[in-house]
This record gives structure tokens, sequence and C-alpha cells, in this order.
């Protein structure tokens, strides 16, 4: 049986200047690496250099999370949206580059008119998602969305949101599930079992039911030895991020242990 690959987020040190994070980059103990194309590592053409340059030299393969910050795939407003859509098509250019083998993105969100307009943020979310995957899917770089938390205003938060999501949305969309989010919203278990064939990206955190905290694994309330016989159970065999950003080093060993 192929086991699942273990990589590694650089949003634990996104807070860092771009050239330390590019030094991190040279001392980890994987090989799989998650760029965070936002804030003091948003990419652009000369830093995609430099991190290609990086990855050849030691052998990484990388993917990357879209922007988050201020983005909302299912804005009501045109000229917006414009904008975002031209950030995130730079973002799948930038990965596309980087010769990623995912980029990861994020449901849009309900905003304050939202009630006045029912369905249209549903509706905005599912055209701009296809326009994201078509996008991606012409270079050749497989597009992936995200399960979210409580209690942000997303539009694709639950089991039920993405069942409802997959019955529309007509395009072989894979699903990014991060355990740390399914863990506030109470359905790990749900989330693995229902999209067992649709899970093309894990990201691995922790937390204590409450809030999105990013904490390292084993360090708040999510059964990590269910959620690896889950894993098991669903033949699971892709790459699971690490999304911690603290003890970074030790929830890496604690899942290869736990998914040996």
């Amino acid at each position: 049986m192929v086991k699942p690959r273990i990589g590694l987020s650089m949003l634990y040190c996104l807070g860092e200047p771009f050239k330390k994070m590019t030094e991190h980059l040279r001392k980890l103990e994987t090989v799989y690496i998650e760029i965070v194309d936002e804030g003091f590592h948003a990419l652009d053409t000369q830093r995609v250099s430099v991190l290609k340059n990086i990855g050849e030299s030691y052998g990484l393969k990388y993917s990357v999370h879209a922007p988050f910050a201020d983005i909302n795939i299912a804005s009501p407003s045109k000229p917006i949206l414009k904008a975002m859509l031209k950030r995130l098509e730079k973002s799948i250019t930038y990965a596309d580059a980087l010769n990623a083998y995912m980029w990861v993105f994020h449901p849009g969100l309900k905003t304050g008119v939202s009630m006045f307009y029912p369905e249209k943020d549903w509706l905005q979310n599912l055209k701009t998602t296809r326009l994201l995957f078509k996008f991606a899917k012409d270079r050749g770089l497989e597009a992936a969305v995200e399960n979210v938390p409580e209690p942000f205003p997303f539009v694709m938060k639950s089991v039920e949101n993405f069942t409802k999501f997959y019955s529309e949305v007509d395009e072989d969309i894979g699903l990014v599930l991060d355990i740390g989010h399914a863990n506030i919203n109470g359905q790990i278990e749900t989330f693995l079992t229902t999209f067992a064939d649709k899970i093309v990206h894990v990201h691995a955190h922790d937390n204590h039911g409450k809030s999105d905290q990013h904490l390292g694994i084993g360090y708040g309330t999510t059964d990590w030895n269910k959620v690896a016989k889950l894993l098991r159970r669903i033949s699971y065999n892709k790459t699971v991020i690490i999304e911690s950003v603290e003890h970074v080093g030790e929830s890496i060993q604690k899942l290869r242990q736990l998914l040996a």
C-alpha cells in the first residue's frame, strides 16, 4: 500500500521576510512544500525564479496556496471581482512556473448584501470556481477547493455545502480536506467518508474545536489516531501538508509515525 506523503506549509513563517523563508527551505525534513502566495511571501517573477532554483537544488516538490486576504470569489461587485480574478490567475501562472502539483484556493464568502440577493453569492462562487479550475487545467495544473471553518461567512463550510456544490459544479474539482477546519465544524469523519473519492490534498493542524488556531499536531482536541485510521480506510495516498504554526518539526515526526 502506498502511504501518504508528509509535507509542510510555509504558513508557519509567513510573518518573516521572503528571504528568511527561503533559508528555511534548505533545512526542512520534507521535500513536499506548500508555498503561501500571500503577505511577505506573495509571488512574483523574481521570487518564482528563486524558489525554482532552490527546488531544483534540493529536490523540492511545490504546491501553492492561493492568496486569501481580502479575496472573495463570490463578490457581488463586478469591478472588485475582476481585480481578484486577475490576482488569482497570476497566482496560478506563478504556480505553473514553479511546476507545482497543486493550487489550493478558498471558496467565496457571503457579504453585507447577501440577504437581499438570495443564492447570488452561491451562484457566483460556482461560476468563479469553474473559471479558476479551467484556467489552471489549461496550464496542466490541478486546482482544488478547501473546506473552511466556522464562524467565518464562507458559502462552503460543511459536508452539506460540499455535497450541494458537487451536485451542481459539473467539473471534476478536487477537495482539499483541512483537518483543523473540519475539527471546528465537528465533521472530520463525515468529510473523509463522504468525499473519499474527491480528496486530492490534505491540510493537517490542530485546535481546540472553537477557533482556527493552527496548533501543532497533538496540541488540540483532534483525534489523530482516528484520522490516520480513516485515511488508511479510504486508501488515501496523496500529500498531507502540515499547516501548524508551532511545533513544526515535532508535527512532521508525529504524522510520519501515525501514517507509517
